[in-house]
């Protein structure tokens, strides 16, 4: 066994930001599917593990661990890596981490599952309209502050990068498209030429479309 386990499926962009940490880190860890779509995380057996019903789940030895946010710090404690090099620096990376959760990827992982993964006569299109203006401020924030730099914070790749990415390379659709936003683009493809790098289907075991039992 792994020294960590990672509960995860591959269309959560959380669950990836967790995954791609845990594999830039050069950790030991195995991905545990969750089959989302059939109901796994609502299921009772899964709210033993996580009472909040979600991905991603991180264990490690007697340490059972949600929300991305925790699991990436509770990784640089480990590994030292991806923290930023000073206290500054790490509340920095915070306050990104945040924006990110709060402005960028919940709006995103919305959007991209109504538009993807519902049948296409349920989607509720002024939902989707609203989350997609929304999204187009949080794009243009971090567009502008990738100008002139290479990392969100500081000189080096950090978590606040590998949290802010967590939905962007995704291929369904949720209207985000790299060309109209060239700072985030040319950051897009620093992260994935970083040694370790791997796209969310090939760390992860999609879950979509849900199989039949």
């Amino acid at each position: 066994m792994a020294e960590y386990q990672l509960y995860c499926f591959g269309e959560s962009g959380n669950a990836y930001k967790a995954a791609l940490t845990l594999e830039l880190s050069g950790c030991d860890w195995d991905p545990i599917f969750v089959d989302y779509f059939n109901g796994e995380a609502r299921s009772e057996a899964f709210h033993q593990i996580n009472e909040m019903g979600e991905v991603p789940v991180m264990v490690h030895g007697d340490t059972t661990l949600s929300q991305s946010g925790v699991i990436q710090d509770y990784l640089i404690e480990q590994t030292g890596k991806f923290g930023g090099t000073s206290p500054k620096e790490r509340r920095e990376i915070w306050r990104w981490v945040l924006f990110d959760n709060h402005k960028l990827s919940s709006q995103a992982g919305v959007t991209r599952f109504l538009m993807n993964f519902i049948p296409e006569d349920k989607r509720p299109t002024e939902a989707i309209a609203f989350l997609q203006a929304r999204l187009q401020s949080a794009y243009k924030t971090l567009n502008n502050h990738l100008t002139g730099r290479e990392w969100m914070v500081g000189d080096a790749l950090s978590v606040a990068d590998i949290s802010c990415c967590g939905y962007l390379y995704y291929p369904e659709e949720f209207g985000f498209n790299r060309a109209d936003w060239p700072e985030i683009d040319a950051w897009l493809d620093r992260i994935a030429a970083t040694p370790g790098w791997k796209h969310p289907y090939d760390l992860m075991k999609p879950a979509y479309p849900p199989q039949k039992s």
